[in-house]
């Protein structure tokens, strides 16, 4: 952020903000220091000794994946591009969530493996196994280092400390209390950290509509000053890149909505270690279902207010049209506050945003040290040692990811749209890694020297597309490298593994039961309806069908 920027945005808080977000951070200390008592095993710090009732789990699924890129990436996105930003909750989230609680939960939850790269050891070896424990742990660290930057910028803009000073006060109050309590200090605040982000973005929305009159006015001020294509989702052409209307909605269909959102929500650990932590079969399958729920209605709180900034505050304006000014789009939600907020509801959105990147840092740091400490250090480096080793060892890896978090925020700090950067992650990471679990999953055939080198060469496909981009080789601005990057991925994954799968020699059936879908009993992949999970409305498939048709009207209303 600029010198002039920080005074612009420099929000004045006065009294009773510092007291609401000193009772927000004591909150969140004590129920750190009371998740520990709870601690007694390298399960209860990873995982929570999968103990928790699935609407905790749920609600902590979707706090999550509402960190600081969500919040201010989303509103930065809605300034930029408008409705189509609506893709990655309507089109690049529901889908690939109802797929995972209703066909990949059961498979996760019933090998119970303690880590997706676990998982692939199960399936396809070390060599895979350690292929996807590194790339992860690596893209868990970059992840971090975004939500830390984001966080240490609004306490330099609340407070005016330097940038490197914010970085280091964020990252001691997350290490605090996920090092105290490790998956379940996580999970609980992350739950309170659910309610305190609604509590700030509904005012802000609220109040936002009212300045420009309402959804009318919204629509006369975005199509004045910027024409209509901002107020439709479809063909979304602003954000992919592409002229062609075709290859636009082929690239959010297939590039974001298969590749990308299944890359991210099937595959990601951060999001699927809150599932494996619930109590049962059915409490795993219905979190991320539970979570979808908030999540089709979170762009109303993101992307429409950065819609508003981007039409009403008068940098903000400037800046879209000329491209000039101090202030860049990831400060539209900030400069929406600075404007519109009174104190002490100020305090509630403050502690919102700095609870929503609390969020998102605390579960790369609670997936990140689950992940070093099974799949790598116990798997690869120190094995054979008692439980408290790992215990402790987590413990310091927890410390150890947080101070290169602090390195890693500063790269991020070079991006003036930070969605940009982090779709580049993810077709890097994601999309590979799902095409070798889709294909693994459902075709027995494939083998273990398959896993792997369809890996590595999906991961240097999308690293190539993102190079050529880079250096105008491909014409490819907006968000579209990162689609073409994990389209590219997918593709040549599948290509390789199917290639080497037909040279090599599969795993005998036998060893595959649990982890290839036709090889295993139905009875192993269905939930229980009994007991706790008795009751039409926890059946996972039934919620799943709702959740899918209210999503499809949602994409018709403002398609």
């Amino acid at each position: 952020m600029h010198v002039l920027a920080q005074e612009q945005l420099r929000l004045d808080a006065g009294p009773v903000d510092y007291v609401l977000l000193a009772l927000y951070f004591a909150f969140v200390l004590g129920i750190g220091l009371l998740a520990r008592r709870s601690v007694s095993s390298s399960l209860d710090f990873f995982l929570s000794g999968r103990s928790l009732p699935a609407w905790v789990t749920g609600l902590a699924f979707i706090a999550a994946n509402l960190g600081a890129v969500e919040i201010i990436g989303m509103s930065a996105n809605g300034a930029q591009y408008g409705m189509p930003t609506m893709h990655y909750f309507w089109v690049g989230a529901i889908p690939a969530m109802l797929f995972l609680g209703v066909v990949m939960m059961p498979f996760y939850y019933g090998s119970k493996v303690r880590s997706v790269p676990e998982f692939m050891l199960r399936r396809f070896g070390k060599p895979a196994h350690l292929v996807n424990a590194i790339s992860f742990a690596v893209a868990q660290l970059l992840i971090a280092g975004v939500n830390l930057f984001l966080l240490a910028s609004i306490v330099n803009v609340l407070l005016g400390w330097p940038l490197w000073v914010s970085v280091i006060i964020a990252a001691l109050i997350v290490l605090s209390y996920t090092g105290l309590g490790g998956l379940s200090a996580a999970i609980y605040n992350e739950v309170l950290q659910f309610f305190v982000i609604v509590a700030a973005l509904l005012p802000l929305t609220i109040v936002g509509m009212i300045k420009v009159g309402g959804w009318s006015g919204l629509v006369d001020k975005v199509s004045t000053q910027y024409g209509a294509n901002e107020l439709s989702a479809w063909p979304g052409n602003e954000l992919t890149g592409f002229g062609s209307n075709f290859l636009s909605v082929l690239g959010i269909v297939f590039g974001l909505g298969f590749v990308l959102a299944f890359g991210y929500w099937t595959t990601n650990f951060v999001e699927v270690q809150r599932a494996m932590a619930s109590k049962s079969m059915s409490a795993a399958q219905r979190t991320p279902i539970i979570g979808a729920f908030p999540k089709m209605l979170i762009p109303f709180l993101v992307i429409i207010p950065g819609m508003i900034a981007g039409a009403s505050v008068q940098e903000m304006m400037v800046f879209k049209q000329t491209g000039e000014g101090n202030v860049e789009y990831n400060d539209a939600l900030l400069l929406l506050m600075r404007d519109l907020l009174p104190n002490g509801i100020l305090g509630i959105a403050l502690a919102g945003l700095l609870a929503s990147f609390m969020a998102g840092m605390a579960a790369n740091l609670s997936s990140f040290n689950t992940v070093f400490t099974y799949d790598i250090w116990q798997a690869y480096i120190v094995r054979d040692r008692p439980d408290s080793y790992y215990l402790n060892m987590g413990r310091w890896v927890t410390v150890g990811s947080t101070v290169i978090a602090i390195g890693t925020a500063f790269i991020a700090s070079g991006y003036s749209n930070l969605m940009d950067y982090l779709q580049q992650l993810f077709s890097l990471f994601n999309a590979p890694l799902f095409a070798t679990f889709i294909l693994g999953m459902f075709w027995k055939r494939m083998t273990p020297a398959a896993g792997w080198s369809g890996l590595v060469f999906g991961t240097f496909a999308s690293l190539s597309v993102f190079l050529m981009a880079e250096n105008e080789v491909l014409d490819l601005p907006g968000q579209g490298a990162s689609f073409v990057g994990a389209g590219a991925a997918f593709v040549v994954d599948i290509l390789v593994s199917v290639v080497v799968s037909l040279a090599t020699r599969p795993k005998p059936a036998a060893e595959l039961v649990g982890l290839v879908y036709g090889l295993t009993p139905k009875e192993e992949r269905t939930a229980s309806n009994t007991g706790e999970d008795a009751g039409w409305y926890r059946r996972p498939a039934l919620l799943a069908g709702i959740v899918l048709v209210i999503v499809i009207i949602l994409n018709i209303v403002f398609g």
